[in-house]
């Protein structure tokens, strides 16, 4: 694809560049990136992509913006509270680069629409939070046979790969099963420093522009772990496991067919759990038959004033079991309900508790 004399400009450092020139550029201007999720890592490597000069570049994200995205998600503003990630994804890309075109999926991804969308993309990026998702963007991206860029974060650490890359190894090459449900919470249920998903973000894109100049060392068979603390990065070997990969490549393994929240127990683990919502929640302050317990720290807003509430952080559940009754409803709370879900399933699984509820949605709905 030639470039224009518009585009001789706005990429005259890549043109200057030995590795990448002209015919670098074509290149980029020629490829398709499909970026799946549009929140600190994919407003990262969304950026420098279209910054780059990504000709086509897909978003797939179905979330809405919210205030405890701003920390992090530097694509947008308070003005954008509310509104759905991907589109202003694209608004504010598109001012930054208007020579590029984009795809958006305002939809979740699922088994059944997968493939449908990755046909069409030389690249997947993964930007993903939860691992049912992750094994659903590997699976496909095995079965499709496309590179996939794959990162993630946790607190101060952050991990980069690339999977599926000229017949490399595949996600499930590293993680064959998904971790037991909840033993690895999210961002939101755990918190993240907040320019790790740019350090992170920029590693992928800067990954995916090496696969598609053809240039560097791509990582291929490597985990690259980085810790945001000590500023250290650490690069592992992952062997590929011939039986993984093989297991998805079959003809009798279908994509649309797999259920991948009860691949990662998601579904069993949700079974299992009582809730009650916010409204239901308020008839029981102050009601002796009932204790709540607070897993929140104490500077989190907003705080509850009940003569039956306690406040033991999720740090301190381990050391004060013996202020957690098996003989009344308890009734555990957080900010937005994953921490108090979290703490209800350490407790079924080690301690045999049969009377904990979940306050569905947390303390701020």
């Amino acid at each position: 694809m030639m470039l224009t004399p518009e585009e001789k400009n706005r990429y005259n450092r890549h043109l200057i560049l030995d590795k990448v020139g002209v015919k670098g550029q074509e290149k980029l201007k020629a490829a398709k990136v499909l970026v799946i999720g549009a929140g600190g890592l994919g407003c990262s490597v969304l950026q420098y992509l279209t910054a780059a000069g990504v000709g086509n570049i897909g978003i797939v994200d179905f979330d809405l913006i919210d205030e405890s995205n701003l920390q992090r998600q530097i694509l947008f503003t308070v003005n954008d509270i509310g509104k759905p990630k991907s589109e202003i994804a694209e608004k504010r890309l598109k001012q930054l680069n208007p020579l590029v075109k984009f795809t958006v999926f305002n939809l979740r991804l699922s088994p059944q629409n997968a493939e449908n969308i990755f046909k069409n993309f030389d690249i997947i990026v993964d930007g993903t939070d939860n691992f049912s998702t992750r094994y659903l963007v590997s699976d496909t991206c095995v079965k499709l046979n496309k590179p996939l860029v794959y990162g993630s974060i946790f607190k101060f650490e952050g991990q980069v790969s690339v999977f599926n890359y000229k017949g490399g190894p595949s996600y499930r090459c590293l993680f064959p099963s998904p971790p037991k449900p909840n033993s690895v919470p999210s961002c939101s249920e755990i918190g993240v420093i907040g320019v790790l998903p740019g350090i992170i973000g920029t590693q992928q894109a800067n990954e995916t522009l090496k696969i598609i100049l053809g240039f560097g060392d791509p990582l291929s068979g490597k985990l690259l772990i980085y810790n945001a603390l000590t500023t250290e990065y650490l690069t592992i070997n992952i062997l590929k496991n011939h039986k993984e990969v093989d297991k998805i490549t079959a003809n009798t393994f279908i994509i649309a067919e797999q259920d991948y929240d009860e691949f990662c127990e998601i579904k069993q683990n949700q079974s299992s759990k009582k809730s009650i919502d916010f409204t239901t929640f308020k008839t029981c302050l102050n009601q002796p038959d009932y204790l709540i317990i607070d897993v929140r720290e104490a500077w989190e807003q907003p705080q509850l004033s009940a003569s039956n509430l306690l406040q033991i952080p999720l740090d301190e559940i381990d050391d004060r079991l013996d202020e957690i009754p098996k003989d009344l409803p308890v009734i555990f709370i957080c900010q937005t309900g994953g921490r108090s879900a979290n703490v209800i399933d350490f407790l079924i699984a080690n301690y045999d508790y049969t009377n904990l509820i979940n306050l569905e949605g947390g303390i701020k709905s």
